[in-house]
């Protein structure tokens, strides 16, 4: 039997790896247990990564014969991108390496199951333990090439001072900013924007006196989201069509770090919803501060909403209608239009979710807090009870 005969079962399992949601999310999950800074970035940067990576073992297992048709080009762009991010590359290189063992152990696992020969699987693995230092070296050199390249323009000089200021590590000092054209005394909003193709490329457009450039500043990519600074909040036209943006209040920049993560988490709640255009984030303020309270959403789910069955499609509906109300302003008429029913409908799902429940949505409990906070718990227990995955609401 020839090596490339050998080689062809292990070929086959990381092809089909690379495409298993299942596998890829294990080796999400390994490089960011491992790598706090990786951690930090958006999971779905991660996935793209690891996603290209084990599609590439498969392809350079292939192509073992021809070494001019092997390419690392996943490894160098992983590297490249986590030095525009400011992530220190032995962070990557922890994050990668947990990533490979992981892989190395899934594969020996449905290999065995697939009936390898151990003989044939030793060298596999020892192969696999050569790609992966490899994929290793290239991301340094991805890395260090990135890091080189490092435009000096007055554009690309603010990105990287952006990056520095809201990332990981030291911040700028104030002579690096003034030099940089950005006054450490003012203070500024900051953006974070999720946007895909022509309104991403101008966003990401170095700022200039043309039309075409970014009216709100310099964006950098910092954890993998489009990131900006502005000395006032952006209009609607001012923004590109089919991008979102989350604006903070305006913030001395010391105060910049926890101000983006709470922006980064109110992108993640209207890009859920799929919204697009301009908004504060203090509109997504009750949300954010009770997604660091899941326990207590939990509890207050199973106090009004214990009685409802999830596998149910009647009660959902039920809960989503109540949702819909509250969202309303507790108007009927509106309600009523956003589902495409009557009014009367309406009326009556209140009334048969009030039956299964025993609790009043459109009045105060005997026993419970006052109107408001009554509502604000129906509000987060429904929530909740729709959405049932851990991190959300």
């Amino acid at each position: 039997m020839t090596v490339t005969h050998q080689r062809e079962p292990v070929t086959e399992i990381l092809r089909a790896m690379a495409v298993d949601p299942a596998v890829c999310g294990e080796l999400v999950h390994a490089a960011r247990t491992r790598s706090p800074e990786v951690a930090e970035l958006a999971e779905a940067e991660n996935r793209r990564h690891v996603s290209a990576l084990v599609t590439a073992a498969g392809q350079w297992f292939a192509t073992l014969d021809r070494v001019e048709e092997q390419s690392f080009a996943a490894a160098l762009l992983l590297g490249a991108d986590r030095a525009g991010q400011s992530v220190p590359v032995t962070a990557v290189l922890r994050g990668v390496q947990a990533a490979l063992t992981r892989a190395v152990e899934i594969a020996v696992d449905r290999s065995r199951a697939a009936g390898v020969p151990d003989g044939l699987l030793l060298s596999a693995v020892l192969l696999l333990k050569e790609y992966g230092d490899a994929v290793e070296r290239h991301v340094v050199h991805g890395y260090r090439t990135a890091e080189q390249r490092v435009p000096h323009t007055p554009g690309g000089v603010r990105a990287r001072l952006l990056r520095q200021l809201l990332g990981g590590g030291p911040p700028p000092s104030a002579e690096e900013l003034a030099r940089a054209g950005i006054r450490p005394d003012r203070a500024r909003h900051c953006l974070v924007a999720e946007a895909t193709g022509p309104a991403r490329t101008r966003l990401l457009a170095p700022r200039t006196g043309s039309r075409s450039a970014s009216p709100c500043g310099d964006f950098a990519l910092v954890d993998g989201r489009l990131v900006g600074l502005c000395p006032r909040p952006p209009r609607a036209e001012e923004i590109p069509a089919g991008a979102l943006v989350v604006v903070s209040p305006a913030v001395p920049l010391d105060a910049l770090r926890p101000v983006h993560r709470l922006c980064a988490r109110a992108l993640e709640i209207g890009g859920r919803r799929g919204w697009r255009g301009v908004y504060g984030l203090t509109d997504f303020a009750a949300e954010i501060a009770l997604l660091d309270q899941p326990l207590l959403g939990a509890y207050l789910t199973r106090g009004l909403l214990g009685s409802l069955d999830p596998s149910d499609d009647f009660h959902r509906q039920l809960a989503l209608t109540a949702l819909t109300f509250l969202d309303h302003g507790r108007r009927l008429d509106q309600t009523a239009a956003t589902l495409f029913t009557h009014p009367n409908t309406v009326r009556y799902r209140l009334g048969r979710l009030q039956q299964i429940t025993g609790e009043p949505l459109t009045g105060p409990r005997h026993d419970g807090p006052p109107g408001p906070l009554a509502t604000l718990h129906w509000w987060w227990a429904l929530t909740t009870w729709l959405d049932p995955r851990p991190d959300a609401l």
